[in-house]
């Protein structure tokens, strides 16, 4: 799967509107690389009282990355659905001290037709995913996420 331009726009367009916290954090879609999906945001409304990324602003553009790459692979399939996350584990390795990105690998095409397959046969699924966000090439911060999708339709 590799959303176009217009599916990030899609997305950034839904971040805006429906999770309004994305706005204050500057949190947007930045692009769709080496299989994963990539979200961003820059340091400054994010910053703790010791210059670094508040640990609540990384949990959330790591959950938002996780629930972004489900929402832009229910659109790629034409299904609507409602997405949650479950439950989560967060890891925080090393401090984050500039502008940061979160990337959240693609499902395999095993997880993807899983995931469709119940989705068709209960109306609901869910899939877990790991997300990382790197400091200088090395690993700062993991989220590993169990989400949930019910369709809407």
């Amino acid at each position: 799967m590799k959303p176009s331009r217009r599916d990030l726009a899609a997305l950034k367009a839904k971040l805006r509107t429906e999770i309004p916290v994305t706005r204050r954090l500057g949190i947007e879609p930045a692009r769709c690389d080496d299989g994963a999906l990539v979200l961003k945001a820059p340091l400054a409304p994010n910053r703790n009282d010791k210059g670094t990324a508040f640990a609540g602003s990384l949990c959330a553009i790591a959950t938002l990355a996780g629930w972004s790459t489900i929402w832009l692979a229910l659109r790629d399939a034409g299904l609507e659905g409602i997405v949650v996350i479950q439950d989560s584990t967060i890891r925080y390795l090393s401090p984050v001290t500039r502008d940061f990105e979160a990337r959240c690998p693609w499902p395999t095409p095993t997880q993807f037709e899983r995931l469709f397959a119940a989705l068709r046969n209960r109306g609901r699924a869910r899939l877990r995913l790991r997300v990382i966000i790197c400091e200088n090439g090395v690993e700062a911060v993991t989220l590993t996420g169990r989400y949930v999708v019910r369709l809407s339709k």
